[in-house]
């Protein structure tokens, strides 16, 4: 979206939204997820809470009954619950006040509250969504577009996909093996003996976990109240990519849904990191779209346009020449290429795309 001086980022925000025609969903007396990232503690790049005010509004204006959600993180950081979750949120501005809704965790208060949905994928044959968005009637994302070290960069799709999934699903995404406990840092208290359906957990002073009964079904990574379970995040890039599209598509199936992009502050990491580097490129702008593929495609090229800023990782890692491929050069690792292939497999969405200019 175009920008002029004469109005505020706000303003042209919520044209951006009308004209892509978000008033074309019906939401009278309906429960409206509006999903975002509330940044982690410390992290400075994430969107302002003041996006999602405009989204609220225009959904409650609509009949609507917006929230403000994301879900609980598989890492040990400020978010891993619903209690510092929305302690995080309120930090970083994220609060009724200043979004106009309320905020929900959307996967319960220890992130294990969540429903399986069944999705014909290559790799996933249920996703494990928080309960909260489930239940939503309607699915809006707002989306901080970013780079990204595991899927190269961060737009709709990780949003939806990772973004939704409760922490065994967090777990399924990034790892191709199952849970261990941190032997020294483990209290023997018990807690993930009542999560465990097969019997894998056994407590002699210490947790351990039978890799041979154990399922991986990431419950006791949940209820540890001392965050000494967890997984190597092993699994190989291109898979992470699949399977965020499969786990996008299985929540997506049915549920109305849209999808708003702010290319701003493009920051070499996620955040969910607590520290933010410089961004790699200068602000682009804003963009909406029924269809999420399409959204993150015109993202990424619009991003791989533009000049890159001195001083940046990506600079650093280019030697201070532009690359070809600005999200390759930042994480050399990734294949962020997989996700639009496997989005089209999917049916999820199309990466051919027409950008309309909104002034």
């Amino acid at each position: 979206m175009h920008t002029e001086l004469e109005d505020s980022l706000l303003d042209k925000f919520g044209r951006l939204i009308d004209a892509a025609g978000i008033e074309s969903i019906g939401m009278e007396k309906k429960f409206v997820a509006i999903k975002t990232h509330f940044g982690e503690l410390g992290n400075l790049a994430f969107l302002r809470p003041n996006y999602s005010r405009v989204i609220a509004d225009k959904v409650s204006k609509m009949g609507g009954i917006p929230f403000l959600t994301d879900c609980s993180t598989l890492y040990p950081g400020k978010r891993k619950n619903a209690v510092e979750h929305l302690y995080t949120a309120n930090m970083n501005g994220f609060n009724p006040m200043s979004t106009g809704c309320q905020i929900v965790i959307g996967d319960g208060l220890k992130g294990t509250d969540d429903v399986e949905i069944p999705i014909n994928g290559d790799y996933i044959k249920t996703a494990k969504i928080g309960r909260a968005i489930c239940d939503a009637d309607v699915l809006i994302t707002l989306n901080h577009f970013k780079c990204h070290e595991l899927t190269g960069f961060g737009g709709a799709l990780k949003n939806i996909g990772m973004g939704c999934a409760s922490k065994r699903g967090k777990m399924e995404l990034h790892t191709s093996g199952k849970p261990s406990v941190n032997k020294e840092k483990c209290r023997g208290c018990k807690k993930c003996l009542e999560a465990c359906a097969q019997s894998a957990i056994t407590v002699k002073k210490k947790a351990s976990i039978d890799h041979d009964l154990c399922v991986g079904c990431g419950k006791c990574i949940g209820m540890c109240p001392f965050s000494v379970i967890g997984v190597e995040m092993n699994e190989a890039m291109d898979v992470i990519c699949c399977k965020i599209v499969e786990y996008s598509a299985a929540l997506l199936e049915g549920k109305p849904n849209f999808h708003v992009s702010v290319i701003a502050d493009v920051s070499p990491f996620c955040d969910c990191h607590k520290e933010n580097d410089i961004p790699i490129i200068p602000n682009v702008g804003m963009l909406a779209s029924f269809d999420p593929v399409a959204l993150d495609k015109a993202c990424v090229d619009l991003s791989q346009k533009q000049p890159m800023i001195t001083g940046s990782r990506l600079y650093i890692n280019s030697k201070g020449k532009k690359p070809d491929d600005i999200f390759n050069c930042t994480h050399p690792n990734t294949k962020w290429q997989t996700t639009f292939k496997h989005a089209e497999k999917m049916g999820l969405g199309s990466s051919k795309y027409e950008l309309t200019e909104i002034n």
